[in-house]
This record gives structure tokens, C-alpha cells and sequence, in this order.
């Protein structure tokens, strides 16, 4: 599309200047490309249901529900503009697809995708689903939009200060569940902790201690008493896992763009062996590296794609199409296939996206697509794949 006609969508939409209504059609071109959905290659077993875990035992707090839905794209993530409509006939078609785990947080569009969550299961049985959301940052009335360098479009009108203390985490918990409108959470995440949060980088391990003073108790209190089901940290790199598994005891992290079938030998090695000594298990945030694996032209939540995962992608994608089936439908059953994983949670916008995730847990991929694929050296030769 042209500049001048970019500017002429704008104009008929009946914004004002030449700027504006160029900048609102850009953001139409954008959704345009971003609402192509990479389709489910293969034979899809309708009638099957999605996985779910084995509840019976263990120590720690384990999901029922394997397949869930990740809330950032529900707070406008990626700087993309949805409305609530959208948002809700996605939510809607989720919970008739069969997922029965949500995922969210007061950071998503500063409460807007809690909102828009409550939307939904506000309607439903509490006992009918499983839902987990956040603490440590708590929101603060502001009409000022937030730093450029945030990806939440339209966003609520709140800022943010980090907050992990035992009083700000309870705070935290109590306004979620205002926000949701619901009786309770089943897991809470300690979010963010992490080198790779640009508002911390090396400062993080002082909230880090702030942390081990006042939510890790508070969340563990909270636990042993029956409040909530289980606790664990919600991050996109494993550092406080590492740091804190000798003094806390978590049940179930949160990992995000950390294991996906693009990139997932350090926590084959490291990350999830750790986790495993505990019967600590992993939900998988991300596994389409952000969109990535979907065909969206982004890499874990940044325009930056590296050379190497463009080249696996090309390559993966061949052999896929080679046996019948699609990138996007391998990445999402290798993310949920390892023994630690209880859950994978990729985020949707629009009902055809969840509609053809939940597809494509339903595809019966040939065990020598995962056979090739490790013959070539394009995953680990120990990687988990699915039976």
C-alpha cells in the first residue's frame, strides 16, 4: 500500500490530519499482515481432547489442563490494537475449543488484559478451569502513556512500581482478583525477576532480596493455607530459578522464550534438571518464540530476528512440509512433550489463531519428522517428542 493511499483509509475513517490518519493506517497495514494465520497442516483428530496431566500425586501443585492461552496479546500486546469484541470472541472460542487453563497479568496493557479476562470467566464455574496471574508490580492511576520501549498499545490508564514485598503482594493478588472478578487464583507468579527486564538489568537482585524478605513467604504462607494452589516465578530467563531453588521451595515456573523447538538445549541441560531434583514443573510461555514459529515477522517479542533461527526456521519448515504437516504445528507439541513441562500457554488475538492452536495439538505428526529433524542436527538428539 502506497503512502497516498495509506493516507486515504485514514481520511475515510474520518481522522483528522494527514499525520494521524497515515499513523492509524500504518497500525490497519500492520494488523492486516499480523491477522494471517499460519493454517494446520495435517490430519486433525477432531474428537480428540487436549492433554492433561496426571494430578494424583506429587508433592507440588501440577495444572489438570496441558494446552492453555497466554494473556499478553489480550492487553494489546505488540503495540496491536484490538478491541474488546475481538478479544472476547477469541476468549470465547478458546473455552469452546476446550482450554480450560488462562494465563494473564496487571502488567498486560496495565490491567487491561485481566479485564478482558474477567470478561469470560467471571461466567464461569470457578471449579471449571484453572487461572493463574502475577505479582510485583502494583498499578497507579496516570493518564500519561507509558515509555515508548513498552509494547502495549492503548494500554490502561495506569503506571506501574515494582513492588514484592508480602503487603504489596497480597495488595497485588487482592486487585487481580477485583479486576477479574473472581473468587480466586490457582497459581501466582513472582514476575519478572530477571537481568533481562530492562527496567532492573543488574539491579534485579535487589528486588530479588526484597523478593526472598516478602512475597516468597507470603506466597508460601499463602499456599500452606490454602488461598492459593501453587507458586513459582514467571520470567524469561531461568537466573532467579537457579538463584532461588535452595531457599524457597516453588511448585511450578512460568519459563518464557526458553524452551521452544528453535532454542531449547540450555534447558535440557541445566534449567530443567534442577527442576526435576524438586518436582518443580514448567509452563511453557512463548513456544512460538513470540510469534515467530506462527509466521509472525518478530523473535521473541523484538523486530530483531537472528540469522541462525531464521535458517533452522527455513529448514524445519522444509522437512515439515515434507511430512504433511507445519512448523507451527511441531514447535507447539515439542514445547508440551517433556515429562517437567505441565503446561504450554501460546497467546492468541483473534479466534482463528487459538482455533488453529488447538488444532494443531490434534494432529498426528509421523515419528519420522522427529527422527529426521534430529538426524540433521535441527533439535537436541535428547529432546522429548511427543509419542
Amino acid at each position: 500500500m502506497t503512502r497516498r493511499e495509506l493516507i486515504r483509509v485514514g481520511a475515510a475513517l474520518g481522522i483528522g490530519t494527514a499525520a494521524s490518519r497515515l499513523a492509524l493506517a500504518k497500525e490497519l497495514e500492520i494488523r492486516k499482515t499480523n491477522d494471517q494465520i499460519m493454517k494446520t497442516r495435517g490430519l486433525v483428530e477432531a474428537g480428540d481432547e487436549l492433554p492433561k496431566n496426571d494430578t494424583s500425586s506429587g508433592k507440588h501443585y501440577r495444572p489438570e489442563h496441558r494446552m492453555g492461552l497466554g494473556g499478553l496479546a489480550a492487553g494489546n500486546g505488540f503495540n496491536t490494537i484490538s478491541s474488546d469484541e475481538e478479544i472476547l470472541g477469541m476468549l470465547h472460542a478458546a473455552w469452546d475449543s476446550g482450554i480450560r487453563h488462562f494465563d494473564t497479568s496487571p502488567f498486560y496493557g496495565l490491567s487491561l488484559s485481566e479485564r478482558r479476562f474477567g470478561d469470560l470467566l467471571r461466567n464461569k464455574k470457578r471449579e471449571d478451569y484453572v487461572l493463574s496471574s502475577k505479582v510485583g508490580r502494583l498499578l497507579t492511576p496516570s493518564a500519561e502513556p507509558l515509555p515508548k520501549r513498552w509494547h502495549w498499545a492503548d494500554h490502561s490508564p495506569f503506571h506501574y512500581r515494582y513492588d514484592y514485598s508480602a503487603s504489596g503482594t497480597r495488595r497485588s493478588i487482592e486487585d487481580s482478583l477485583q479486576r477479574i472478578g473472581v473468587s480466586s487464583l490457582d497459581i501466582v507468579y513472582i514476575h519478572d525477576l530477571s537481568p533481562q527486564n530492562s527496567d532492573m538489568g543488574e539491579e534485579w537482585t535487589k528486588y530479588y532480596d526484597d523478593a526472598v524478605r516478602g512475597a516468597i513467604p507470603e506466597l508460601t504462607k499463602m499456599r500452606d493455607e490454602g488461598i492459593i494452589k501453587g507458586w513459582g516465578f514467571g520470567v524469561n530467563t531461568p537466573d532467579v530459578v537457579y538463584k532461588a531453588l535452595d531457599i524457597s521451595d516453588p511448585d511450578i515456573c512460568l519459563l518464557a522464550l526458553q524452551y521452544s523447538i528453535l532454542d531449547h538445549e540450555k534447558a535440557l541441560e541445566k534449567t530443567f534438571p534442577l527442576l526435576d531434583e524438586r518436582g518443580v514443573s514448567v509452563v511453557v510461555g512463548a513456544p512460538l518464540n513470540g510469534g515467530f514459529l506462527a509466521g509472525r515477522n518478530r523473535f521473541n517479542y523484538s523486530g530483531d530476528i537472528p540469522t541462525e533461527m531464521q535458517k533452522k526456521f527455513t529448514s524445519i519448515s522444509a522437512v515439515a512440509k515434507d511430512h504433511g504437516i507445519d512448523i507451527k504445528t511441531a514447535a507447539l507439541q515439542f514445547a508440551e512433550a517433556p515429562s517437567t513441562v505441565s503446561a504450554i500457554i501460546p497467546g492468541a488475538r483473534t479466534k482463528e489463531q487459538v482455533e488453529e492452536n488447538v488444532a494443531s495439538m490434534k494432529v498426528q505428526i509421523p515419528a519420522a519428522f522427529w527422527g529426521e529433524l534430529k538426524e540433521k542436527g535441527l533439535i537436541a538428539a535428547k529432546a522429548p517428542v511427543p509419542a
